[in-house]
């Protein structure tokens, strides 16, 4: 069981947003929903028992692993003072999503601010460029998939999951 609830804690560690049981069942492997919402419960009273700055939040019928609202300030600290600004996060986002990709089209895509962006992204070697006629042709480097911990065959599935979401709340919400 113990093997089970660090499987567990992981899931929920990494994806740092709000599972469903079925959802940590198709992530960890655990097939039995009885079995797995008992490794929560262990898992949460684990938590509770040592006075940890984290905690198993639940939200209807989802949970997520959150941290205590004494220690929220520090990580909105962190969160605040990340290396690349929103908006070139967005131009690192459009590169690895259509890698390779020309870097007129990144242009197209985010505006001639995207100039500023692509240079500092090969200043932190997440980006690399080669001459191609008159434009360039960016790729996403392998320190980018080691930064952000991604499995490069697994990046564009998982973006193109992440627009078709945004897309259904967006949908939704009109």
């Amino acid at each position: 069981m113990e093997e089970d609830v660090k499987k567990v804690e992981t899931a929920l560690f990494t994806t740092g947003r709000f599972l469903t049981t079925e959802e940590v069942s198709k992530i960890t492997g655990i097939a039995s929903i009885g079995y797995l919402k008992e490794i929560i419960q262990k898992l949460k009273q684990e938590y509770d028992s040592r006075d940890s700055a984290l905690y198993i939040q639940e939200q209807g019928d989802t949970l997520k692993l959150s941290v205590k609202k004494d220690y929220l300030y520090l990580t909105e600290k962190l969160l605040s003072d990340c290396e690349l600004d929103r908006p070139t996060q967005e131009t690192l986002a459009v590169i690895a999503y259509k890698t390779p990709i020309m870097q007129a089209d990144v242009i197209k895509i985010r505006g001639n601010k995207a100039y500023d962006h692509v240079k500092l992204l090969e200043d932190l070697a997440f980006v690399v460029s080669e001459k191609s006629g008159r434009t360039r042709i960016l790729k996403v480097t392998n320190k980018f998939y080691d930064y952000f911990d991604i499995v490069a065959d697994k990046l564009k599935a998982k973006i193109t999951e992440t627009m078709d979401k945004t897309e259904e709340k967006d949908a939704k919400a009109q």
